[in-house]
């Protein structure tokens, strides 16, 4: 199946929900709450609509999460074998706030492990997309595998609109380098470490697999891994519960 996915399709239906997204951005628009209380505007829901259509479209046969889709049942979706796993919008509060740091994520899980993620970034217009075994780009160009640049500094990706206590008392916990924390917003952290410009992101406050999905797919194809705090294991997929666990990408 991986096989017949054109990373190029996925990256152009990215592109078109990101320019969309734009048109909203720039202008004024209404701000509408989740039963969650979390924050959704037309910008998610025109890009869902988008993304859904043209996956549809070209691959009928492969099923859809997304975070602005009605959730399907566990029993339903336990035994696919691939799946698309969306999020419009990733960082719909950044996009409130216009700082820019909101990203559209498209990933294609294979049982419990992302296999190819497109993660677009439409205010800097920079793409990265990886698909297993073929490498990382970001836009045209290749990414080469990289390590820490420095024995002494751990360069530290923290969340935006999500930085608890908890995360900072496991930073702290790096006693044996000068610690650098670099702050963003949405999917960009994940993409970050897989370019090499920062060293690791522990993330201890909620997530759901949509929000991780595309750039850790970018990630372990970089020879990086998302690892659970709690068990030392690689983050997986389609679980009975879409929430993820505590986990730190490096």
């Amino acid at each position: 199946m991986l096989h017949s996915i054109d990373i190029e399709d996925i990256r152009k239906i990215a592109f078109e929900a990101g320019q969309e997204i734009l048109k909203i951005y720039n202008q004024k628009f209404d701000i509408d709450y989740k039963l969650d209380s979390s924050p959704v505007t037309k910008a998610d829901l025109v890009a869902n609509q988008i993304i859904c259509d043209r996956l549809q479209s070209l691959y009928p046969n492969i099923p859809i999460i997304s975070e602005e889709n009605q959730q399907i049942e566990y029993e339903v979706r336990k035994d696919w074998l691939y799946y698309w796993c969306i999020d419009p919008l990733d960082g719909t509060k950044e996009f409130i706030k216009k700082n820019g740091e909101f990203t559209v994520n498209i990933a294609l899980i294979h049982k419990d492990t992302p296999v190819l993620g497109v993660v677009y970034i439409p205010v800097l217009g920079d793409i990265y997309s990886a698909k297993k075994g073929a490498g990382v780009y970001k836009n045209s160009k290749k990414l080469l595998p990289t390590i820490s640049r420095s024995l002494d500094t751990l360069k530290v990706m923290v969340s935006k609109s999500h930085f608890s206590t908890q995360t900072q008392e496991f930073i702290k916990s790096f006693t044996t380098k000068k610690i650098v924390t670099i702050s963003k917003g949405s999917s960009l952290k994940f993409c970050l470490i897989a370019e090499g410009l920062a060293d690791i992101y522990p993330r201890l406050t909620p997530t759901m697999e949509w929000d991780t999905a595309a750039a850790d797919a970018i990630v372990r194809e970089s020879g990086k891994m998302t690892y659970q705090i709690s068990t030392d294991k690689p983050l997986v997929y389609n679980k009975k519960d879409l929430h993820n666990p505590s986990f730190v990408v490096k």
